[in-house]
């Protein structure tokens, strides 16, 4: 049976490896509507080349170029983020949630509110409104399958909830693994975006340095899993081989592996609860020769002794971590602040701002808001020094 898409975040990365298995696999899926923020003529051509039925761009600039690119053809043109919501509300079998940041937050909710089964991309959604969304997807009776490779590869080997006891989320280490703080306090935003292993945005690659990351999946692990804190686990993989593990009560460990490419975990969602071919470079263990695994060292790494103290908390204090996270990094990149100060400034904007539920998007971004501008002015200041 030919499944319907809805792919919001058409023109980033994620988008354009789902287009790629879309396109492999054209008996098996039919693109309703491609959505991006501002990049009309990418959009443009990701339309026409996907045979969507429509396109949406959120920025309403847009709308005029997108309709001009896409003149002559079937193709209903869109704009505005009300557009973008409403697209993600009507009734497809699949909406692949990409859009990057805050902007992806009330399409998604949209999707899952009536029902429809969502293939999560997007961190913001449960970092910041995991409480929102999930309750929503409870409502409907919508599913939730994950996106993200560490969280996929969770899904893929978990049986039941209650059988396990711990999850285990793997982290490179990033590039700064084997360095110490008198080390890192040296390095440049140049040397942070060089991951070793993945090939990915600067911001999200500096994550991966200061481990961050990995505290920010622990957030969405738990409200994918519904897993506690004290349930939850990392560990240092430098060979990023192995994705995640699940320990069950009886001893046994489960574990998902695979290349470090995109493509595997998009393609298991897709198709779940089936599986598609990928073209991916195929898994050489005899090659890879072996698996190393460490502890993380959260005094070298603070940033995700802060993100796991936020997720015990609850509230609004995952949202404050990744406002104030997405500000300092923000700042190094600009070579404003140094890379330990980043850790820094989201400790700071915790320590001023109090813990409060959380219960709708609006709530959420209030806490987003006030997070940004005590970190701006955090980082600022340090700027300043």
């Amino acid at each position: 049976m030919t499944r319907s898409i809805t792919l919001l975040g058409a023109t980033g990365s994620i988008g354009t490896s789902t287009l790629d298995l879309v396109a492999r696999n054209p008996e098996r899926f039919r693109v309703h509507a491609v959505a991006s923020g501002r990049d009309w003529a990418k959009l443009a051509d990701v339309a026409r080349a996907s045979g969507a039925r429509v396109a949406v761009i959120a920025d309403e600039a847009g709308y005029v170029p997108l309709r001009d690119a896409l003149a002559g053809s079937p193709i209903e043109v869109r704009a505005g983020e009300a557009a973008m919501v409403a697209t993600a509300a009507e009734p497809v079998d699949l909406v692949v949630a990409a859009i990057v940041g805050a902007a992806g937050l009330a399409p998604t909710l949209a999707a899952l509110e009536v029902g429809t089964t969502v293939a999560l991309a997007n961190k913001e959604a449960l970092i910041c409104a995991g409480d929102v969304m999930t309750a929503a997807a409870r409502r409907s009776g919508a599913r939730i399958l994950p996106v993200d490779s560490e969280h996929n590869a969770v899904f893929q080997v978990l049986e039941h909830v209650e059988r396990i006891s711990r999850i285990v989320l793997t982290a490179s280490g990033g590039p700064f693994r084997s360095l110490t703080r008198a080390e890192m306090a040296k390095v440049t935003p140049a040397e942070a975006v060089r991951h070793p292993n993945w090939s990915m945005g600067a911001k999200i690659s500096v994550d991966s340095a200061t481990l961050m990351n990995k505290g920010l999946e622990l957030i969405e692990a738990h409200h994918l899993f519904g897993v506690g804190a004290d349930r939850l686990g990392v560990l240092v993989h430098p060979q990023s081989l192995v994705h995640g593990l699940v320990e069950y009560v009886d001893g046994s460990v489960l574990a998902q592996l695979g290349p470090a490419d995109m493509r595997v975990p998009i393609a298991h969602a897709l198709a779940w609860p089936e599986r598609i071919p990928t073209p991916v470079k195929r898994l050489d263990l005899a090659a890879a020769a072996r698996l190393d695994f460490e502890e993380p060292d959260r005094e070298r790494f603070p940033a995700l002794a802060l993100a796991e103290a936020a997720l015990a908390a609850g509230g609004c204090r995952p949202c404050v971590l990744s406002a104030a996270n997405e500000v300092a990094v923000g700042a190094f990149l600009e070579d404003r602040i140094g890379f330990l100060e980043i850790a820094e400034v989201v400790a700071e904007t915790l320590d001023a701002l109090p813990a409060a539920p959380v219960a709708t998007l609006a709530e959420v971004a209030a806490a987003d808001a006030e997070a940004r501008a005590r970190a701006h002015s955090f980082a600022a200041h340090r700027a300043r020094r």
